[in-house]
Order: C-alpha cells, then structure tokens, then sequence
C-alpha cells in the first residue's frame, strides 16, 4: 500500500489529484466548524452525552453534529435519495429504460440531487423540532433559518463529492464519510484516557475493545477481499491458419460485491423515521418509533441487521447480472465445464453468488452489532462500532484498488497481487 502511495505521488497528474482530493477534505473539515444560527450547541451536547445514537451521528458528520454546523445532517440526504431513485429504477420501467441510455445518467443524477434537496429539507426540519430544546429563539423563522442552513449545507457537501469523484481520486462521497469518522479518532483516543485516568473504565475492558477492534478490522479484509472463482474454459478456433482460444480462466465473484454500500444504506433508512417522528412530539405513535429507532433498543439492532443483509442483496442485484456474464461467454465461446452454455451457466452464476452474498450479507451484519452490542455493554464512551470501522476499512481498500488500478495503466505494480 505504502508502496502505491509512493508510486502515485512521483506522477504529475495523480499528484494534482491527491492534492485536489485533500484540499477539498480540509474544506469539508472547515466547515463543521461553521454553525447554524441559533442554536445552543451545549445543549446538544449534553444530548449526545446522554444517547448512544446522537454520538454514532456525530462520528458519521465528523463531529459537525456537536457543534451543530452546517454540516450537521452529513450527506445522508444525498445516500436517502440514491435509495429511492435506485429502489423506484427496479420498480418504475421508463426509469429503467432511462439508466440503460448513453445520457440516462446524467438525467438520474440530477434526480438525485433534487431527491437530496427535498429529503435535506424534511430532515433538515425534523432536526429543528426533535431538537427543539436547543432553539435560542423558538418560532416558525428560526426553524427555516435552520433548515435552510443545513440543506444548503449537504448540497454543497454533496457538490464537494462530486468534484472528489471527478477531478480528484474519485470515491467523493465514501471519502467524505471517511474523513468524519476519521477525523473523531483522536477525541476518542483522549476521552478513553481519561475515563481510564478516572478509574471509570478499567484497561482489561479498553485492551478488550482494542482486541476486538483488531479482530473486525481482519475479518472486514478478509470479507472484502474473498472470492469464489468460476472455471471457465474457452473454445480453440481455427482461422486461417491460426488457432484462437483454447485458454482457461475464471471468473472472480466476490463475497461482498456491494462493499460498504449496505451499511451506509442502512444507517440512513434508520435515521429518517426517528426525523419523521420528531415532527410529532405529542403523538403517541411518533413516540413508539422514537423509542424503537435508538440505539440501544434491540429492535433498532435487529433492523439494522436485517437491513445490512437486504441492501447487500438488493445492491448486487442490480449491479451484477449473471445473464449478460453467460451471454458474453457464449459469445466469445466460453463455457463452465460440465455446463451448457446460456441460460444454464446464469443459472449456475446466479446460484453460486446467492450463495456468496448470503455469507457476506451475514458476516457484514454480525461485525456491524456485535461491537456495537459491546460498546453498550462495557459502557466505553466511544462510538466506534463495527460499521465505523466497515465504513473506513471499506472505503480505504476501494480508494487504493482505484489509486491501483491508475498505476497498472502506467505499468507499475500493484499491492493488491
């Protein structure tokens, strides 16, 4: 890894990109400092002091959401609209029409952004009334002050992703959401000090968490990087006087084809109905969700797994398609030994990778729980869980196989071999 690091900074134009990349990270870290006013930021927070949720969604927004900045909402709005406009391609069939067209792209991107600001602004005003006790100057002004403050505030990190993805290293939005988690480590680091200062935790239980944190850390390598290989023999073909084909190989289906996809899809399908529900203070109902959406409920621990196995699924259906894989093999006269080729071989693919997923799926969901059921346990006062280390785990391999896959176009040799 050190070694692609080195190798992309001694090239002119991969250089330009990892600065670019960096600079507009520390503009996203400059503006969590920025914040929305009127608001009483220690009163928010005492409240992620006082809930487990609150302080993974700090994490997740880089610590925006302490200081209650611009960027407080983090760019779920932008994930929350990805969902449904990939949720309603499936369902909808001019849409699936649209994203199959040279152009369709574009037009579903600029849903997207409109989806994220519509989604921003709904959310932006469930934060302004769940959090209402925080409001220095409660009224129907101050509540569009504040919303319109933190929309504006995701489309511009929304717009900052989009420029990392172009211009930069690519990956913008997952960086972005990397950087925040990132960016909170060295606050945990101080607050596990004191409470072991303070005798509040005893240093088996932080030596515990760190064990455990080391153990996730290699099993998310290790589900990221597995494969199951497919066989395939290709036909020998004579033309002219030259034979064609003949050769062996496989195709690499991956455990985890989705990679951290899931686990923020999760996270932010789990925090709209608590959004929703803060609209509705009084309303017994609203009540019931807001108590069920928290993080130490062990429904909120049951979603969120079935969520992750669903996503994982429902992600690597539509970006895996085991009949173009057969096709494009019948095509070029290849075939799976022991198999006919078409719609024999999807079948087989479609099997195998369900069988694949279904693994993933599990073993994504169980490192995403158990150290957060952890952390609820020895009561540490961090929220680095299982998804934070997915998510940085995650998102670091893909950015350097992207860094990599740059370097191999310029003959240099990868670390991933």
């Amino acid at each position: 890894m050190l070694e692609v690091l080195r190798s992309a900074w001694k090239l002119a134009d991969l250089r330009k990109k990892i600065l670019f990349t960096i600079a507009m990270l520390l503009v996203f870290r400059i503006g969590v400092h920025i914040p929305v006013p009127g608001i009483n930021t220690e009163v928010i927070a005492n409240l992620i002091a006082e809930g487990q949720l609150l302080g993974f969604f700090d994490v997740i927004s880089g610590g925006a959401f302490k200081n209650f900045s611009i960027f407080a909402m983090s760019i779920t709005p932008y994930i929350n609209a990805s969902i449904i406009m990939q949720l309603l391609t499936v369902v909808i069939p001019s849409l699936e029409r649209l994203a199959k067209e040279p152009d369709g792209r574009k037009k579903m991107t600029q849903y997207i952004r409109y989806g994220t600001v519509i989604l921003g602004f709904v959310q932006a005003v469930g934060i302004s009334f769940g959090l209402r006790s925080a409001v220095l100057n409660p009224g129907l002004g101050t509540t569009l002050i504040i919303a319109i403050s933190l929309t504006a505030g995701t489309a511009f990190l929304m717009w900052l992703g989009e420029l990392i993805t172009d211009k930069g290293i690519g990956n913008g939005i997952s960086l972005i959401i990397f950087a925040g988690i990132v960016s909170r480590v060295p606050a945990g680091a101080v607050s596990i000090y004191e409470y072991l200062k303070a005798g509040t935790a005893s240093i088996f239980v932080v030596l515990l968490f760190l064990v455990i944190a080391v153990a996730v850390i290699a099993g998310i390598v290790a589900i990221q990087e597995g494969q199951r290989r497919i066989p395939v023999q290709y036909a020998k073909r004579v033309v002219g006087r030259k034979v064609y084909g003949g050769q062996s190989t496989h195709i690499p289906l991956k455990v985890n084809q989705a990679g951290v996809i899931p686990i923020i899809f999760a996270i932010s399908m789990l925090m709209f109905p608590g959004t929703i529900a803060a609209w509705f203070p009084e309303n017994a109902f609203a009540a019931w969700v807001s108590r069920v959406f928290t993080f130490e409920s062990l429904w909120y621990q049951l979603i969120y797994a079935l969520l992750i196995i669903f996503f994982t699924y429902f992600y690597t259906a539509i970006t895996f398609n085991p009949n173009d894989i057969a096709d494009n093999m019948k095509k070029y006269g290849g075939f799976i030994p022991g198999l006919r080729p078409g719609r024999p071989t999807a079948e087989y693919i479609e099997k195998v990778s369900s069988r694949i997923t279904l693994a993933g799926a599990v073993f994504l969901a169980a490192i995403a729980i158990l150290p957060s059921l952890l952390v609820s346990t020895t009561e540490l006062p961090v929220y680095y869980g299982g998804t934070s280390l997915l998510i940085v785990v995650g998102v670091a391999l893909d950015t350097m196989k992207q860094m990599e896959s740059n370097l191999l176009m310029r003959h240099y040799q990868g670390f991933l071999k």
